[in-house]
């Protein structure tokens, strides 16, 4: 695979545009202030975890124990909660901390940006071709300044839309990520039984 071919589906698979309403609704209790220095704050953070997923994941599940299969089903249920909560809001929103408060690490971070598709797809890069890591590291970097880009225009999506647009996009992407989670959960159980027939 080429080095613009991986970036491309590094890219696709962050799915910045779909992460939009998300980001939004997550920091609208923030003051203005803070909301992009919050969001460079979680795109960095996601930067270093897939950076070092990339180059250490494979070792990491296999110190643990861990197949990929996992990975898979504990994203799906995150993403289930998350979407959940966005269609359902409470007096917590979707980050499970109180109106103002900053979150952290949890869901921006992990695993909106770098979530366990896009660490799966590092882990397979790496395992496929090792010796391309520079490759690799290119093209995760390209993907990941694509959508921190678009991410931290959330601020100008949100004045064309408005309150009520974010609020249906919201709850539209809540159904699309239950629906996302269930099929992650989904393919992480059968491919865990795949593998559990093979023993």
């Amino acid at each position: 695979m080429e080095t613009l071919s991986a970036a491309i589906m590094l890219f696709l698979i962050m799915d910045p545009l779909g992460n939009l309403p998300i980001f939004s609704a997550v920091l609208k209790h923030v003051e203005k202030k803070r909301r992009k220095q919050i969001l460079i704050r979680e795109l960095l953070i996601s930067l270093a975890i897939m950076m070092v997923f990339l180059f250490t994941g494979e070792a990491i599940l296999n110190f643990l124990s861990l197949k990929q299969e996992a990975v898979s089903i504990a994203g799906g249920i995150i993403l289930f909660l998350i979407g959940i909560k966005m269609i359902f809001p409470s007096e917590g929103g979707i980050s499970g901390v109180a109106a103002g408060e900053e979150p952290f690490i949890v869901p921006l971070a992990i695993p909106l940006v770098a979530g366990p598709s896009i660490l799966a797809a590092l882990l397979l890069l790496a395992h496929t071709d090792p010796n391309r890591m520079t490759d690799w590291s290119l093209a995760l970097f390209a993907a990941w300044s694509a959508s921190a880009v678009i991410l931290m225009m959330s601020d100008v999506f949100h004045r064309l839309l408005g309150e009520k647009g974010l609020t249906a996009v919201e709850r539209l992407m809540g159904m699309l990520l239950v629906m996302i989670s269930i099929q992650m959960l989904l393919d992480g159980i059968i491919a865990y039984l795949e593998f559990a027939k093979t023993l």
